[in-house]
């Protein structure tokens, strides 16, 4: 089953929170999740109510479902990298204050990343999905992420590619790929090589080991 990173611009207001609870069922009942989806909407609940809370209503903000391994991963962008969520003890009547020790509570890990114009908090939950490490150890994605570690020390520092990083982390790792096929497509018109067959082969052997991965 396919399971797509996903992701859904929001206005941080308190009745958007039922919208967003409602589309993180649909989206996990798709992906076959159904047993933490309740506990999934609890989640985003608190995190899309920090921001409410803690930023402002009206804030403009973004939430992102993903798979992390075996991991279901929450993600909760905001413009404010100032007012950062936080731990704290609430007292048994307390109105408030619950927020973050739920999701403590509720997930394996939760973390920040802090970033110049905004932040991400986020928090993973446990799937029971089987690990993907058969797709580890194919000696093609082996070989590929040695390119790209090797190629990362090329980079200027603040473009470096950093694993675990989430959604952030892939869009940087995508553009080192494109910088690695645009490095090697000139590499082939300098030595007087016929770029685009070597595109084609490429691309058809890329689908004969798609193919071959299916039976």
């Amino acid at each position: 089953m396919a399971r797509k990173a996903w992701d859904v611009e929001f206005t941080a207001y308190p009745e958007e929170v039922g919208t967003l609870r409602h589309l993180v069922r649909q989206r996990l009942s798709d992906w076959g999740l159904d047993e933490i989806v309740d506990t999934a909407q609890l989640c985003v609940s608190e995190l899309v109510s920090n921001v409410v809370t803690h930023v402002g209503p009206g804030t403009p903000g973004a939430l992102t479902l993903s798979l992390n391994g075996t991991h279901l991963r929450i993600e909760v962008q905001d413009p404010d990298a100032r007012a950062l969520p936080t731990l704290v003890a609430a007292e048994a009547d307390a109105e408030g204050g619950r927020g973050m020790a739920l999701v403590e509570a509720l997930t394996d890990r939760w973390g920040v990343q802090l970033h110049e114009d905004r932040k991400v908090t986020w928090c993973e939950l446990a799937t029971g999905l089987a690990s993907p490490a058969v797709v580890m150890v194919e000696p093609s994605v082996t070989r590929a992420e040695a390119l790209l570690d090797m190629y990362a020390t090329l980079r200027p520092p603040t473009c470096r590619y950093e694993p675990g990083l989430g959604r952030v982390g892939r869009t940087v790792a995508e553009e080192s790929v494109i910088d690695v096929i645009t490095d090697f497509l000139r590499w082939l018109r300098v030595h007087g090589c016929d770029a685009d067959e070597v595109l084609d082969r490429a691309q058809s052997r890329y689908e004969a080991t798609l193919s071959s991965s299916r039976r």
